[in-house]
């Protein structure tokens, strides 16, 4: 269980949710409450609910007296699942970004499904396997005279989350290949797309960065990056904000505007390029 004194500083998170503030009000609020809408909500103050969480229980488990051994093991799984909870969201929205960018394919949906549905059972099979080992496993650190839970790694708990980096992998293998296809076919006509548009246009880059995230959560908790676990709040953080910028790119997109680091530029829209088609505006 990762807990420690000192909490991670949140210098980007004020600005950030500013700046997605305006977004929101302007291309979310006015939707009727349809699923696009509701996830987004849901994925945005989730994560903001989660973030409280991972500070108060840094500092709260850092008083002296106040944690105990039940408590250190029940903790060690629940932050775990609340953290999964999030991820999970925010890989249903990618899976329906995958459905859309290639035109609604059931075999897509159904074969993204089957993964998405492996990937939690991979999860929940680690977390049990360690969780009934873990009272052991910090047994000989839990009498020592520190502050927090004992920050320990044992057994399989390096591959708590390597299902659903696996899974992001691929998902993030389906929107490249979308990508390069699209584009391959556009060149050949003549058509030329700036970069920022092509990697923005098709959540390429939400893709890639989210799975970058995955990775690197998995190097740090097999200790071969060599940097201090700072808990699991960076991670939720980076994944939220990036998953509803995407949406409020779709949502800008559809409306003929492009999302960039919070700004607003117009852009030519292509209308068969549409993440969102004309005739179903309230769908992802």
């Amino acid at each position: 269980m990762q807990c420690h004194r000192t909490s991670p500083r949140w210098s980007l998170l004020p600005r950030t949710a500013v700046v997605m503030l305006e977004g929101e009000v302007r291309h979310i609020w006015p939707q009727r409450l349809n699923f696009a809408k509701f996830m987004f909500l849901w994925i945005r103050y989730y994560t903001l609910a989660l973030l409280v969480f991972d500070v108060v229980q840094i500092h709260v488990f850092a008083l002296p007296g106040v944690t105990s051994d039940n408590l250190y093991v029940a903790m060690d799984s629940i932050i775990r699942v609340v953290g999964a909870i999030s991820l999970w969201s925010v890989e249903i929205i990618m899976q329906l970004r995958i459905y859309a960018l290639f035109n609604c394919s059931k075999r897509i949906a159904i074969t993204n499904c089957i993964l998405f549905l492996g990937s939690i059972a991979g999860f929940l099979y680690i977390l049990v396997h360690n969780a009934q080992r873990r009272r052991a496993v910090i047994s000989s650190a839990i009498t020592l005279p520190l502050p927090g839970c004992p920050s320990i790694h044992s057994g399989i708990e390096w591959a708590q989350w390597v299902p659903a980096t696996i899974y992001e992998g691929i998902l993030f293998g389906y929107a490249l290949h979308k990508t390069i296809k699209s584009h391959a076919a556009r060149l050949r006509n003549g058509v030329h797309i700036p970069l920022h548009t092509l990697l923005l246009r098709d959540n390429l880059l939400y893709f890639f960065s989210i799975t970058c995230i995955l990775v690197f959560n998995n190097l740090m908790v097999v200790g071969v990056t060599h940097i201090p676990w700072f808990s699991y709040g960076p991670f939720h953080a980076a994944v939220g904000i990036l998953t509803t910028c995407m949406i409020l790119n779709v949502r800008k997109a559809a409306n003929r505007t492009s999302f960039v680091s919070g700004a607003e530029r117009d852009i030519l829209v292509i209308t068969r390029d549409l993440p969102f088609p004309d005739t179903i505006p309230d769908t992802i």
